[in-house]
């Protein structure tokens, strides 16, 4: 069934607005406040993922498979946050609620290819567990530093491309109506709402990739787990298997952090729980903004390698100030 604005415009037509005006969060109370939350949360996320990429590039004992996905992932965690943070900022602080259309267009693909990168990402670190628990003789020969890269680029790739093809289709939409996007940034859906023509085409390939997008690397993370876990119950020693299991402790927490609130927020509707939309709108922009911001703390502080890094600096800095100060 073809999903059409009542305000039709003519199907030869394209009327493309100059641009569009986010409104979402407007009747939560507080919102700049909020905002201003959401900015140290952003803060911290550029502080510790440059921390964590600057120590895995230069120890090069960190230079391994493992570390090369939680370096990409770090990395995603600064785009993703980029891509969100600076236009609440303008939006919500500064009180400039308009965005151009083209830049509309450049936000949405940029947050949209980097939120799924970021689920691709850790469905990555689950693969590289896996390797290690399962296949731990053949690991060095399967989960090579030159394979772990050609994985993440051609994710990259993938996710790139996808996303070019779905916000390539916003401007052949006809905008005659509203041009209010009840979103806290230039949000596909919202937008799409905002069309006067038919936007089927539009609104099933939004679903695909969500589909594609959450759905699938989720699914494959459940599997490599019910692998990990026939291969632990199979090892005879207590102490492996609690190694074993240590080991995913930290990507664990990723999995929980980043795909339970996604899941509580869009499926509250269907056990009959509804709220007010903006409340929806904070959980979901908090949501996104604290997964990039915890997971750096949680690789620094449950990985080993890193912990001895960090130490090791701090002690070095410790023995070369005295030294100065005795001069």
């Amino acid at each position: 069934m073809a999903m059409q604005n009542s305000n039709s415009a003519p199907n030869n037509s394209i009327i493309q607005p100059a641009g569009f005006y986010i409104v979402g969060l407007s009747s939560l109370p507080y919102n700049n406040i909020y905002v201003m939350f959401l900015t140290v949360l952003y803060v911290i996320t550029v502080i510790c993922n440059v921390f964590l990429i600057t120590i895995i590039f230069y120890d090069h004992r960190l230079h391994v498979p493992k570390f090369i996905a939680v370096g990409n992932l770090a990395l995603v965690d600064i785009i993703l946050s980029t891509s969100l943070v600076p236009g609440m900022i303008k939006t919500y602080l500064v009180l400039d609620n308009f965005v151009p259309f083209k830049l509309c267009l450049v936000q949405m693909f940029t947050y949209y290819t980097f939120v799924s990168l970021e689920s691709f990402s850790i469905c990555v670190l689950s693969y590289d567990r896996f390797i290690a628990i399962c296949l731990p003789l053949r690991q060095e020969s399967i989960n090579t530093n030159t394979r772990m890269a050609y994985i993440i680029g051609a994710l990259c790739f993938f996710c790139v491309v996808v996303t070019i093809y779905a916000v390539e289709s916003i401007p052949t939409l006809s905008f005659c109506g509203s041009l209010k996007v009840n979103s806290y940034f230039c949000d596909y859906a919202p937008t799409l709402l905002l069309a006067c023509n038919d936007i089927t085409l539009q609104w099933n390939t939004g679903n695909t990739l969500t589909i594609l997008f959450i759905v699938v690397p989720l699914s494959f993370i459940f599997l490599t787990y019910m692998g990990i876990l026939l291969a632990v119950f199979r090892m005879k020693n207590n102490q492996s298997r609690y190694k074993a299991l240590a080991t995913c402790t930290e990507h664990l927490m990723l999995v929980a952090i980043f795909y339970i609130p996604i899941f509580i927020i869009f499926n509250l509707s269907f056990f009959g729980i509804y709220w007010n939309p903006d409340v929806g709108l904070a959980c979901l922009s908090f949501s996104s903004l604290i997964t990039p911001c915890v997971n750096p703390i949680i690789y620094s502080l449950k990985t080993k390698q890193i912990r001895n890094r960090i130490y090791s600096l701090l002690t070095h800095r410790l023995s070369v100030h005295p030294l100065k100060n005795a001069h």
